[in-house]
């Protein structure tokens, strides 16, 4: 997988049809080349988009988070990987993660455990029935993806140092949450500037409404190309 600066940068089309997503991914031109799709986009026409990109010289990222029994998320998988897209999100719980990369053996396909939303917090997850606070949920799902043969990790930078130690040199780390230094938090809990999340170790960074809803996309996402550059120099 290239890690050029340009690469690194993933813009999240959360948009709601088809052809406004297109219109976004014509106002980037070539300022940005690899596209997030999510569930809104992708039950509107989403998934076909997806391979018009793949045929346009694009790279994809389907955040699914995948979740089932064990053979219907590998069948999912395998579906997926016959796209040709570059990247696939499923929920890190052990079974699941373990089917999918099964399945995802012998493709291109990078699966990424989605360990904790970067929308919630500790109060948020102890009202959903969990014991762990955010930061060792994250870590102790980030181990199990390890474990499981996953291709990266999807976490919020402010645990991607400490994911860094647990999963190693090789696996990516991609972090949502991101805004422009004095950027609106918006629904996100746990954010941070692109600058600091490339100094944490992110591989990739995920930024939807602050380059989406700007009154000039691409020279928001160069905005931010300059943002994760300064944490390379």
């Amino acid at each position: 997988m290239s890690h050029s600066m340009r690469h690194r940068l993933i813009v999240g089309l959360d948009l709601a049809s088809v052809a406004d997503a297109e219109a976004m991914v014509e106002t980037l031109g070539d300022t940005v080349s690899f596209f997030k799709i999510g569930y809104r986009l992708a039950f509107a026409g989403g998934l076909d988009l997806a391979r018009r990109l793949k045929t346009a010289g694009k790279s994809v990222f389907l955040d699914m988070k995948l979740l089932d029994i064990d053979n219907t998320v590998a069948q999912g998988v395998e579906s997926v990987a016959a796209m040709g897209v570059e990247m696939l999100t499923v929920h890190a719980y052990p079974k699941a993660m373990a089917a999918a990369a099964e399945a995802a053996k012998g493709s291109d396909l990078t699966l990424l455990a989605v360990t904790v939303l970067t929308s919630l917090d500790d109060h948020d997850l102890s009202d959903a029935g969990y014991h762990d606070n955010a930061a060792g949920l994250v870590l102790k799902r980030a181990r199990q993806a390890r474990d499981a043969g996953m291709g990266g990790i999807v976490c919020s930078a402010a645990e991607a140092e400490s994911v860094r130690e647990i999963v190693g040199p090789g696996m990516a780390i991609v972090t949502p949450g991101i805004r422009p230094a004095g950027g609106d938090a918006g629904d996100q809990k746990r954010v941070v500037t692109p600058a600091e999340a490339m100094a944490a170790g992110a591989t990739h960074l995920v930024v939807a409404r602050p380059v989406i809803a700007a009154p000039d996309p691409a020279q928001a996402a160069s905005a931010i190309l300059a943002e994760m550059a300064v944490a390379e120099d």
